[in-house]
């Protein structure tokens, strides 16, 4: 078992679940930069991991001049691995990796209301649903009025969190754009649009509590 988010993170090389669920996460980023108006457009990761999921889909994306965004990360090695992609795209000037806490609201200052909001390896790592709640509430602030949402839940034990996640998002007005499992039924990636309006200032500076360790993570 993983001993911690960096070793997790080389599962992607073995995991199928965490390959469909990374491919699909891809396609939804490049559909919400395909989605979006004209000129530039801003983006937050939150607990980014390595930023695979954006630095892949920008490598090759059309707009990826377009974009600036702010990846936040707590693991220094991962970070370190961030931005080393980021400098061999060339698009360091544009990107920047925060090695700070994912949680804590002053970590977005400056790059938020967002046009894409990236959430993803989140969810299952939160307590309790008051957490998500609290989370979901806090996404306002991080969202700018029609920001797409990307998320992922895993399931577990025949439980589909991912029910609960869509329905919460739908009655915090979030619509939902797009909605799949990964092939092996486990995982479940969502598109979201915020139909909202953006909060100037989070509703509480610490966004949510991340309780998960690497080697239960959902």
């Amino acid at each position: 078992m993983p001993k911690d988010w960096y070793e997790w993170h080389d599962l992607y090389n073995t995991e199928p679940k965490l390959q469909q669920r990374l491919e699909i996460v891809r396609e939804y980023i490049a559909y919400s930069l395909n989605a979006s108006p004209d000129g530039a457009i801003r983006i937050v990761s939150v607990c980014a991991g390595d930023g695979r999921d954006l630095l892949g889909t920008l490598k090759n994306h059309p707009r990826a001049k377009d974009v600036s965004a702010r990846l936040v990360e707590i693991n220094s090695n991962l970070v370190e691995r961030g931005r080393a992609t980021i400098e061999f795209l060339g698009l360091a000037k544009q990107i920047e990796f925060i090695n700070g806490d994912a949680t804590l609201a002053t970590n977005y200052v400056g790059a938020v209301p967002a046009d894409i909001v990236i959430v993803c390896g989140v969810f299952g790592n939160l307590a309790q649903e008051a957490e998500l709640n609290r989370l979901l509430d806090n996404l306002s602030f991080l969202s700018k009025p029609g920001a797409f949402v990307i998320w992922t839940r895993g399931h577990s034990n025949g439980i589909t969190y991912s029910d609960n996640v869509r329905k919460i998002l739908s009655a915090s007005g979030f619509e939902e754009v797009n909605f799949k499992l990964t092939a092996t039924g486990d995982m479940g990636v969502g598109l979201h649009r915020y139909r909202g309006e953006n909060l100037a200032a989070p509703k509480e500076q610490q966004l949510f509590v991340f309780s998960g360790i690497p080697s239960k993570a959902r």
